[in-house]
């Protein structure tokens, strides 16, 4: 039987930063105002003619390197995005696939906001499970900063913009695979977090609505609320399904959306301090490339070893959300 091993990882944040002192001076905030309800110190900005394939292209192409697995042999390519390149069409991992110099590959991206990654993880381990597939690149990538409102104070201060990529492979050995995933969601909570867009269901009658409309928008207050809720009973019941607790944990790699949501999740799961990985403070809320970028901080500090144990845990927009138990896996 083919199970589906989580190989490598990768990242990338774009060079240009912007503080929290930075953005008191474009909307009526402060840095202690920012730091005390989110976290946040910072985030990273592409620039204009950086575009979300660009970001995912320099995360894969470490991914790739660090995975051993040759270009030509990555037969799928998934990417989970809120801001494409182009909405609708063509997809973000077409565009990914002809800069990596790949043809004749399964590409396609998947939009379920910041539990994408979580996602896109799932599908690769059923493609590989069912034997259709044996190599497939995921790739959380977002250029949240096209679709912000610098006018929002709710909102800008929360997004940045990044990618994180990753391997999953086949491989015979059950001890290297994903252990379970995870995944749900209740359309009932569409309109907390969500960006209108101007699609088939919120058509508008001018272009200068249809622009305006294409910012994310939230609800913070409930959005919080139902966040904290939803993530604790997700990440009880997939340890419960496991036969597995808290202490079996070694990394807890939760979305980085808000600190706060964050703290109240890992101490109603007794989460200790050293088992939370945390890096919402140097990149915002990236979306579907928040827990890759977190993945990959820990791997390049040297403190992600080879059959360690991570718990994934996402929730975005959807409303959607998903849990991952997943054993550090490289090709040794």
């Amino acid at each position: 039987m083919a199970y589906a091993a989580f190989r490598s990882i990768g990242a990338y944040a774009p060079e240009k930063i912007l503080t929290n002192e930075e953005l008191s001076h474009m909307v009526d905030t402060t840095d202690e105002w920012i730091t005390k309800r989110t976290g946040i110190k910072e985030r990273h900005i592409a620039s204009e003619d950086e575009f979300t394939s660009d970001l995912g292209v320099k995360a894969a192409q470490k991914a790739i390197e660090r995975s051993g697995i040759a270009l030509e042999d990555i037969d799928m390519i998934i990417t989970a995005t809120i801001s494409p390149d182009y909405f609708c069409m063509p997809s973000t991992a077409t565009i990914i696939s002809a800069k990596l110099g790949l043809k004749n590959v399964t590409a396609f991206d998947i939009s379920a906001a910041c539990t994408g990654f979580v996602y896109i993880l799932s599908i690769a381990k059923a493609f590989i499970e069912s034997g259709m597939k044996k190599n497939v690149l995921i790739i959380g990538a977002e250029k949240l900063s096209s679709i912000t409102d610098y006018t929002d104070r709710g909102t800008c201060i929360l997004f940045g913009d990044g990618a994180g990529a990753a391997m999953i492979c086949a491989t015979d050995d059950k001890n290297e695979a994903i252990i379970d995933i995870h995944t749900g969601a209740d359309g009932e909570y569409a309109d907390l977090l969500m960006t209108p867009n101007g699609g088939s269901g919120s058509a508008h009658d001018s272009l200068e609505a249809e622009a305006g409309s294409c910012f994310m928008q939230m609800k913070g207050n409930e959005t919080f609320k139902v966040a904290v809720r939803t993530l604790t009973k997700d990440v009880k019941e997939i340890l419960a399904d496991n036969d597995l607790t808290g202490e079996d944990i070694v990394h807890f790699v939760p979305h980085q959306a808000n600190l706060r949501i964050i703290k109240a999740v890992g101490d109603a799961l007794k989460m200790k301090e050293g088992q939370v990985v945390l890096t919402v403070a140097k990149y915002g809320n990236t979306s579907g490339a928040s827990i890759p970028m977190a993945i990959n901080d820990i791997y390049e500090a040297g403190e992600l070893k080879a059959g360690e144990l991570m718990l994934l845990d996402a929730f975005g927009g959807g409303l959607t959300w998903g849990s991952a138990l997943v054993p550090f896996s490289p090709k040794s």
